[in-house]
C-alpha cells in the first residue's frame, strides 16, 4: 500500500531529516531530571533502543542547561531542549550544543524573545519547532475563540511562525496538540492547509495506557493514513520507552518505516482452538521479543484454518491435536509436540532471519506437510467443518450451472 505524503520544506534535527519525503521520525522524552546527568543519558539510551530517532529534554533551569552540555555530546540520537517561560534558557541550551528547541507560544509571548532565540538558532543552523498545547494557549487567543478548538490553536502557531519568519528564520516545524482526539485530527488538518513547513504529531496528555494508546493511534493514525504528518510522538503516562516502542511500531504497521522489530499476529480463539492461545501468543511474543527478530509471526489456535489464514507471515505455528504445525509463508515445515511450539517457533524463526526464506523451506521436513494435512482431515471429521465448505461449494455449483 502506498501513501502520498505531504510536501513539506525539509530541515535536519542532527543527522536526522525530517520532512521533504525524509522517513517519518519518532520521538519521545526523557523523565529524568535534566542535572542527572547519568540517569538521564541511562534513559536517552533505553529510547534509541527501543526506536527513538529523536529524544526532547527538558531545559527548566540553568542546572539543566549545564547538564545538557555534557548529555548532548554523549546521546546516540539528536537532542531537543524543551523550554517554557524563560526565553535565556533556550539560549543556555543552544550553547550547550542542542541540536534543536520546542517553544511554547503559550509560555513564551514576548515576540522580542521569540525572535532573540530564533536569532541565535538561525547562527547556529539549529530548527525550532512550534509547540502550540491546548492546555497552555494564550489566553487572548482562549478569550477570543472561547474555547481551545481548533482555530484558535491554529492561529497560536501561524503567529509564532510570523515572529520566526520576520527574522528569515525557516528551520521550522510546528505541532499542534490537543487532548481531545477529534480536535486534534481537525487542527493538524487545518494547519497542513495553512503552511508548508513538517508536522509535529501528537495527541497531548493521552494518559497510560490502554487508554492513551488507542488516543494516540486514533489521532497520529488518521493523519498519517491521510498523508499528513513528518515525526511523531505517542504522549503517554508511562515509562518513556512505550512510547518509542509504540511509536515504531505505528509506523512499521502502516509501512512507512522498515521494520526492525517484531509483529506478532494471533487469531482471537474459538472452540476449534487445540491450546490456551492466549497463554501460547504470550510466550512466543516475550521469547520472540528478547531474541529481538524483524518478521511476523502468527500463532493460531487451529490447523484447520490457521496456515491458510496467517500464510502472508513470514513464520508460523498453528495447534493440532497435541501437536504444533510450524509453517513458513502458509507451507508447513515442521510437525512438533505441543510442549516444544514456542521453542521451536522462536528457533526456526531464527533461522530464518539468519538463513533466509528460501533456505529454510528447503530444510523443511520430509512428510511435514503430508502429516499436517492428516491431522487436518482428522479434525474435521472429529469436530465436523465449522465452514460447511462441501455444502457451500455444491450449493454454489448448483447456482451456476441452473438454466
Amino acid at each position: 500500500m502506498s501513501f502520498t505524503r505531504r510536501q513539506t520544506r525539509q530541515l535536519h534535527v542532527g543527522p536526522v531529516a525530517v520532512g521533504g519525503g525524509a522517513p517519518i521520525s519518532v520521538q519521545s522524552m526523557t523523565t529524568t531530571k535534566t542535572a542527572d546527568v547519568d540517569g538521564t543519558l541511562a534513559q536517552v539510551y533505553a529510547l534509541a533502543g527501543a526506536g527513538a530517532d529523536i529524544v526532547r529534554i527538558t531545559c527548566n533551569e540553568v542546572e539543566a542547561a549545564q547538564g545538557l552540555a555534557e548529555i548532548v555530546p554523549r546521546s546516540p540520537v539528536p537532542i531537543i531542549a524543551d523550554i517554557h517561560y524563560q526565553y535565556r534558557l533556550a539560549l543556555a541550551a543552544i550553547e550547550a550544543g542542542v541540536q534543536g528547541l520546542r517553544l511554547n507560544p503559550g509560555n513564551i509571548r514576548k515576540e522580542e524573545q521569540i525572535k532573540a532565540v530564533a536569532s541565535e538558532a538561525k547562527d547556529r543552523a539549529l530548527p525550532i519547532r512550534v509547540g502550540v498545547n491546548a492546555g497552555s494557549l494564550d489566553k487572548d487567543l482562549l478569550e477570543k475563540h472561547g474555547s481551545a478548538v481548533p482555530e484558535a490553536l491554529v492561529e497560536s502557531a501561524l503567529v509564532e511562525i510570523r515572529y520566526l519568519e520576520e527574522v528569515g528564520f525557516e528551520d521550522i516545524k510546528v505541532s499542534v496538540k490537543h487532548s481531545n482526539v477529534r480536535s486534534m485530527i481537525e487542527s493538524y488538518r487545518l494547519l497542513a492547509d495553512a503552511v508548508g513547513y513538517p508536522l509535529h504529531l501528537g495527541v497531548t496528555e493521552a494518559g497510560p495506557p490502554p487508554a492513551g494508546l488507542i488516543k494516540s493511534v486514533a489521532g497520529i493514525g488518521t493523519l498519517l493514513n491521510e498523508g499528513i504528518g513528518d515525526t511523531i510522538r505517542f504522549s503517554l503516562t508511562a515509562d518513556p520507552v512505550e512510547e518509542a516502542k509504540a511509536g515504531r511500531q505505528l509506523l512499521e504497521f502502516l509501512g512507512l518505516r522498515e521494520r526492525k522489530g517484531l509483529d506478532l499476529i494471533a487469531c482471537p480463539s474459538c472452540g476449534r482452538a487445540e491450546v490456551d492461545v492466549i497463554d501460547v501468543a504470550t510466550r512466543a511474543q516475550e521469547a520472540l521479543e528478547a531474541a529481538n527478530l524483524p518478521i511476523q509471526v502468527a500463532v493460531m489456535g487451529c490447523v484447520v484454518n490457521g496456515p491458510g489464514e496467517a500464510r502472508e507471515a513470514d513464520i508460523g505455528i498453528a495447534a493440532g491435536r497435541g501437536r504444533g504445525h510450524l509453517f513458513i509463508k502458509g507451507q508447513v515445515v515442521r510437525v512438533v509436540p505441543e510442549a516444544e511450539m514456542v521453542e521451536a517457533l522462536l528457533e526456526e524463526a531464527q533461522k530464518l532471519v539468519d538463513e533466509g526464506l528460501d533456505a529454510r523451506l528447503a530444510h523443511a521436513e520430509a512428510n511435514a506437510a503430508e502429516i499436517a494435512a492428516a491431522e487436518r482431515l482428522q479434525l474435521i471429521e472429529i469436530q465436523g467443518d465449522a465452514n460447511r465448505s462441501a455444502e457451500r461449494r455444491a450449493r454454489v455449483a448448483d447456482v451456476a450451472g441452473g438454466d
